[in-house]
């Protein structure tokens, strides 16, 4: 099937340049130009990418991708003339994947989308489950549950469990986690790792008094597979 990406951005010149370079990949393209038909459109066309500028008009981008994270994990990007790290950090925390600044290289831009085009799907068709105690990593129903507690995580944190699942005791660097999660040619900053394994942390822990994500101070983190509830 081929990929449906929906860019959301208020300037013509902007989006018919976005709009040209995905369309020599073969992507079929979406275009809104506000806030709240954007979230209409995702939700009647359920695309596949939605690339999101922040500044719209009559709903802006933070709210339209609090809304959309909300009720999908289909990956968002951002893409803004906001360049300070607490405008990438609110965006991180509001559910997007990635942050991609203005100007930018629509070359660049196009394979951010390609990366987290094959991430998102290479997560979709793993049929694998994996069961610690309590907790359970189900990457067919990208679902994780603690004492059959459904856990709503962000795409980004779901992925920085599973790459630690997978090889438990292993102790990740904030950029080997960075790679995995955001794809190599990321350019967001190792800060952003430690921000959603905050929340991934503080999810888990709610639910059980357990620390499954441990802290390797100067090197990075691990997952226990032998944590047990206290």
């Amino acid at each position: 099937m081929v990929p449906r990406i929906l860019v959301v951005d208020d300037d013509p010149m902007t989006v018919e340049l976005i709009k040209a370079y995905l369309e020599k990949e073969h992507w079929q393209v979406i275009l809104s130009d506000n806030g709240r038909d954007a979230i209409d459109i995702a939700r009647e066309r359920q695309p596949d990418l939605v690339i999101l500028d922040l500044m719209l008009p009559r709903v802006d981008g933070l709210d339209v991708c609090r809304i959309l994270r909300s009720s999908t994990d289909i990956p968002i990007m951002m893409l803004t003339a906001r360049t300070t790290e607490d405008d990438i950090l609110l965006g991180l925390e509001l559910g997007a994947d990635d942050y991609i600044t203005k100007p930018f290289s629509p070359r660049q831009l196009v394979a951010r989308v390609r990366t987290a085009l094959r991430r998102n799907r290479t997560f979709q068709r793993d049929d694998e489950s994996m069961v610690f105690g309590a907790l359970v990593i189900s990457l067919a129903r990208h679902e994780v549950r603690v004492s059959d507690q459904p856990i709503a995580l962000t795409p980004r944190e779901f992925k920085l469990l599973v790459i630690m699942a997978r090889e438990p005791g292993r102790v990740f660097s904030r950029q080997q986690l960075l790679e995995g999660a955001f794809g190599p040619d990321t350019e967001s900053l190792e800060r952003t790792v430690d921000y959603h394994i905050m929340n991934l942390r503080r999810k888990l822990d709610e639910i059980q008094a357990a620390e499954y994500i441990q802290t390797v101070f100067g090197v990075g983190y691990r997952f226990s597979a032998s944590t047990t509830a206290s």
